[in-house]
């Protein structure tokens, strides 16, 4: 799978990408901000977008609504630190399919990858992967 990260944290994005390069998983990009992701999400195309909520520029409920405008498709999930369930059901609204609250336990993110990874191959069978 292609997989971008967006999140404000340097050593978070680092941290993600370390555990999914270990499963194979191919990064594209990491963004710093929800502007930074809709942009490389245009240039990348991914799989999958890794969304943090709180960033500068643009938020991460914001860059879910602008990407899903581009690709209704694409599968994002969210990794934040703001696990209130108004924001988890505002992030589902706008088209994310899974929300991890930070932190999280590695083999968390690596199961949540391998199930939208299924997901993405039977695009009739989504559901959301983590119920609320």
């Amino acid at each position: 799978m292609n997989i971008l990260i967006a999140d404000d944290s340097a050593f978070m994005r680092s941290q993600i990408q370390l555990i999914l390069e270990r499963e194979c998983h191919n990064i594209v990009g990491q963004a710093e901000n929800g502007e930074q992701a809709v942009n490389m999400f245009k240039e990348y195309k991914p799989d999958i977008v890794l969304m943090d909520i709180t960033m500068p520029v643009m938020d991460g409920l914001e860059a879910i609504k602008a990407i899903k405008q581009i690709c209704a498709s694409v599968i994002i999930i969210v990794i934040s630190a703001i696990g209130q369930e108004s924001i988890i059901k505002k992030a589902i609204q706008e088209g994310a399919l899974d929300f991890i609250v930070k932190p999280f336990a590695k083999e968390r993110l690596v199961k949540t990858i391998e199930k939208v990874s299924e997901l993405k191959s039977t695009p009739n069978k989504r559901e959301l992967t983590h119920a609320l």
